[in-house]
């Protein structure tokens, strides 16, 4: 029996990617699972794939949250021990992105997460347990050059789960902020030559994610961090901004010169 046998789980954005790596490797532990895309094929085959429930659907808004979380309990017959806010859109720009870029980002970010937890947390608190893995990004902790409404919103999705752990940790609900550099996914190869400078060259497979969220999972640990150096990046740029912020400009004009 797997360490998760058992265990209820929603994962959004499942459907390719880090949310499918990390329903297969859930399904792997015994849990039983309710997978959820936008992509309605892409998730019906990965429930095919894991004798799982495909709920597929819009994970951001408030109806498509509510429904999405009405079905889950529906399918599990009962409560949703871990709910696995996943899905996330890399838009890019900076302040002349349109107003829909940023809504987009900001819905799919950070309000799906707000939606879910306000859906969820009522329940978790009168049974005292649940847990509620956010896929954020190294961008939430450190910065993406090319990619302010993505780096805004992730920063935004940090600081929720952050405040989710500090405030409900002592009544049962266990809050993990997953924050992976590049990761070789549709994702990754959306992000043009931003991404191609930055994130490939240490990009690792979605499988590896999953990996370091179990792991963390047994930890108990709120920071999950698939590539370790993040840590390091994230203290350099606590103790030292000034020359963090350097670093991260001198990265800005070489993409700046390569794109010339």
């Amino acid at each position: 029996m797997g360490a998760h046998q058992d265990t209820r789980i929603v994962v959004t954005g499942a459907g390719r990617g880090i949310g499918a790596a990390l329903a297969r490797r859930f399904a792997a532990e015994g849990a039983r699972l309710v997978v959820n895309d936008l992509d309605a094929d892409a998730a019906r085959a990965v429930a095919e794939e894991l004798g799982a429930v495909a709920v597929p659907g819009d994970a951001a808004s408030e109806h498509g949250v509510g429904e999405l979380i009405r079905k889950a309990r529906t399918a599990f017959d009962g409560p949703i021990d871990v709910y696995c806010a996943n899905a996330g859109v890399p838009t890019g720009g900076g302040p002349e992105a349109s107003e829909e870029d940023w809504a987009l980002a900001w819905d799919v970010n950070v309000m799906a997460h707000v939606r879910a937890a306000r859906a969820l947390l009522p329940e978790w608190l009168e049974r005292g347990q649940g847990r509620f893995v956010a896929t954020v990004s190294a961008a939430g902790l450190l910065t993406m050059i090319g990619a302010a409404p993505y780096s805004v919103t992730k920063h935004g999705a940090l600081a929720f789960a952050e405040w989710l752990s500090l405030t409900y940790r002592h009544r049962g609900v266990q809050v993990h902020a997953v924050c992976p550099q590049g990761v070789r996914t549709d994702m990754l190869d959306g992000t043009g030559a931003a991404g191609q400078l930055v994130l490939a060259p240490t990009a690792i497979e979605p499988e590896k994610v999953a990996e370091a969220v179990l792991a963390g999972i047994a930890d108990n640990r709120f920071l999950i961090l698939p590539h370790p150096e993040v840590a390091q990046f994230y203290t350099n740029r606590a103790s030292d901004p000034d020359r963090w912020l350097g670093g991260m400009n001198k990265l800005q004009r070489h993409l700046e010169d390569g794109e010339a």
